[in-house]
């Protein structure tokens, strides 16, 4: 395991470099230029090809372990291989800027359907016992399956606009699940989250803290499909492992993206497809980082983009600590998600109602 997380770091470390080496030749396609779009909040133009480091640091640890007679090359290549409608789909946006949410969640139900008839990825369990009843009929649990693969990947994305956010967020997910994978024996699903660690890690050398490639929707895609597909596998093929596990674990982007919905479609009366300034992540660069180094500094301050990843990393923290501490338990796990989403919301409140002390005001006009 500790060779294919080094080729697959060392891989995505290199290309990602080579990538931010040649912007000048590619920049004209593949720069994320800033605008005056709600969720740009950097300065000049970056590469936002950073997904095909990732990919190419799981496709050449494959090659390794081809090399290498590793029995769990089979299942790692289609695993791949159903990954590929989701990350071209995020590619293709992340070159053209042309290709909607709506066809690359169709396209990411492509690669679902892909992954539940080729590599068994199949939802057939919830621990509720009226629905998994039902989960064994074929057509609702594909449905379901197809629901929860894109609904993951395009919840990553959404999370995607800070340095290091879902970079990190997903490499958290990706060790708790390593890590279960490992308790329970699963040598693929341990390979294929240490392949994907070690290819985040890569890219991360690069885009923490100094923004010099973003992952954008090819890799955002890429990396939900992945502990998608992981976290049902996982639940498929092991009895002791309860459903509620990878749902704590995905809980903040899926209940960001969730959030994001209803404020946007019956709050503020706009398209949800419709891109604001209200994310989490967003009001905590906003008014929470501001306050915290004071409004001056921080819009003087190079990395502060990169300075609002920390509080979300913490806050993801609160859901995957405990659900790699309890997930065989269900009911744990259940309550858990609700103290997750009920913090959430007064996390949110309370920084949507943000007052600046009077303290720091007085501070400020010292400072102008």
């Amino acid at each position: 395991m500790l060779f294919i997380f080094i080729i697959s770091f060392l891989i995505s470390t290199v290309t990602s470099m080579l990538i931010i080496r040649y912007n000048h030749l590619h920049n004209r396609f593949t720069g994320d230029h800033p605008d005056i779009t709600p969720q740009k909040f950097h300065t000049l133009a970056v590469p936002r090809i950073g997904g095909i480091s990732v990919m190419l640091g799981g496709l050449i640890s494959t090659g390794f372990m081809s090399l290498k007679g590793n029995p769990l090359l089979n299942e790692f290549s289609i695993l791949l291989i159903c990954s590929l409608p989701a990350f071209f789909s995020g590619l293709l946006e992340d070159i053209t800027k042309r290709v909607g949410v709506v066809t690359r969640l169709l396209l990411t139900m492509v690669a679902a359907v892909m992954g539940f008839f080729i590599l068994e990825g199949e939802l057939t369990r919830l621990s509720l016992p009226f629905v998994d009843k039902w989960l064994s009929f074929m057509p609702l649990s594909l449905a379901l399956t197809i629901v929860a693969v894109a609904g993951v990947s395009h919840a990553i994305n959404i999370i995607d606009g800070y340095n290091g956010l879902a970079g990190v967020v997903s490499a958290l997910i990706l060790v708790a699940l390593a890590y279960v994978s490992y308790k329970v024996g699963d040598s693929f699903l341990l390979a294929a989250c240490v392949s994907a660690i070690g290819a985040v890690l890569g890219f991360l050398v690069w885009n923490y803290p100094n923004g010099l490639i973003f992952l954008g929707d090819g890799g955002a895609y890429l990396l939900g499909f992945i502990i998608a597909e992981v976290s049902i596998l996982l639940v498929n093929r092991h009895q002791e492992v309860s459903p509620w596990f990878p749902m704590l674990l995905v809980v903040y982007p899926v209940w960001e993206t969730i959030f994001s919905i209803y404020r946007k479609k019956f709050i503020r009366g706009q398209s949800p497809g419709l891109p604001d300034g209200l994310h989490f992540h967003m009001m905590v660069y906003k008014r929470l980082l501001q306050w915290a180094i004071g409004r001056k500094e921080a819009k003087q301050l190079l990395h502060r983009n990169a300075m609002t990843s920390p509080y979300l990393w913490g806050l993801s923290l609160f859901a995957v600590i405990p659900a790699v501490l309890f997930w065989r338990h269900t009911i744990a796990l259940a309550c858990f998600i609700v103290i997750f989403i009920a913090l959430y919301l007064w996390l949110y409140w309370k920084i949507v109602r943000f007052k600046t002390p009077k303290w720091l005001i007085r501070r400020e006009k010292e400072n102008r």
